[in-house]
């Protein structure tokens, strides 16, 4: 009884993908979650296998890079079975809208999973307009200075706009 089956034309079609696909196999070796929480934003990517001393995130400007460096745990003198796992260096760049707020980001590597928490900055928060607040003349076209109470609708509408 065998543990291990060998399949020549999976092993020539693993290593054919991994030979000729290098954008797939980069965007499968760290894949990504992005959301939107409130008034921030979370980016989640994994990188299983990866310390923490092997991974760089950087920022400039409103691009984000990630990079992820996966080294094999073979020593001199093993005899290598099977190698599936990819290894090497990897990179990600997101690349931040104009709302998002790149000095607030903060990064966490917590078992395999690279979380990034990226804050909408204050300026492109809802925010609650107050009415009234426009600061120009009133609809009625009554302006300070004049004579206020020429008729009971004029001085109704200006007492209740300044409400």
């Amino acid at each position: 009884m065998t543990l291990m089956r060998f399949d020549p034309f999976r092993e020539l079609d693993r290593l054919t993908e991994q030979a000729f696909s290098v954008a797939a196999r980069a965007s499968r070796s760290m894949p990504m979650e992005a959301l939107r929480r409130g008034d921030e934003f979370f980016v989640y990517l994994d990188v299983p296998g990866v310390r923490q001393d092997d991974v760089d995130v950087t920022v400039e400007r409103n691009v984000v890079s990630v990079r992820a460096r996966r080294v094999p745990q073979r020593q001199e003198g093993d005899e290598v079975i099977v190698d599936e796992r990819p290894y090497g260096e990897f990179t990600r760049q997101l690349f931040l809208g104009d709302n998002l707020d790149s000095g607030g980001l903060s990064a966490e590597l917590s078992a395999g999973v690279l979380s990034l928490r990226i804050p909408v900055t204050e300026s492109s928060k809802p925010r609650r307009v107050a009415l009234g607040s426009s600061g120009g003349p009133p609809e009625d076209g009554v302006t300070d200075g004049e004579d206020r109470s020429t008729s009971t609708e004029t001085s109704e509408t200006a007492t209740s706009a300044s409400s």
